[in-house]
C-alpha cells in the first residue's frame, strides 16, 4: 500500500498518488471519493483532470486533494502545469506553488489530450 499524503483526521480523508493509474485519489474512510489525473511530459506534471464524486461534493476535499498532488508533484521535482480549470483556479488563489508553476502550452495542452 502507497502512503498516504495527507491525513485529515476530522472525517480520515486520504491522498496518495497513484503512478500506474496516473492521477491522485482522495478517500474518506476508505472510500473513493474523488481524483486529480495528470500525465508526465519531460519535468512537467501536467494536471487536466480533478473530479469528486457527488456524495462528497461540498466538503472542501478537491481543494485537499490538489493541494497534496501539487506539493507531493513538487516535492518530486516536478514542474506543474494546470490545464484542469479547477487546479488552474485553485493556484490563482493559492501562491504557494508560484515557485514550481509553468504556463499552458499548446504542447502541454496536447500531452493532456492524449493522456485522457
Amino acid at each position: 500500500m502507497l502512503p498516504a499524503l495527507l491525513r485529515h483526521s476530522e472525517d480520515m480523508a486520504e491522498v496518495r498518488n497513484i503512478p500506474e493509474a496516473r492521477h491522485y485519489e482522495i478517500t474518506v474512510d476508505g472510500e473513493h471519493a474523488g481524483l486529480a489525473a495528470y500525465t508526465d511530459s519531460g519535468d512537467q506534471r501536467i494536471f487536466y483532470h480533478t473530479e469528486i464524486d457527488d456524495k462528497f461534493g461540498g466538503q472542501g476535499l478537491a481543494g485537499e486533494l490538489v493541494s497534496a498532488a501539487l506539493t507531493d508533484a513538487r516535492a518530486a521535482g516536478k514542474r506543474l502545469v494546470a490545464v484542469c480549470p479547477y487546479v488552474a483556479k485553485y493556484v490563482q488563489k493559492h501562491h504557494d506553488f508560484d515557485d514550481a508553476l509553468d504556463p499552458v502550452t499548446p504542447e502541454a495542452v496536447a500531452a493532456a489530450q492524449a493522456a485522457n
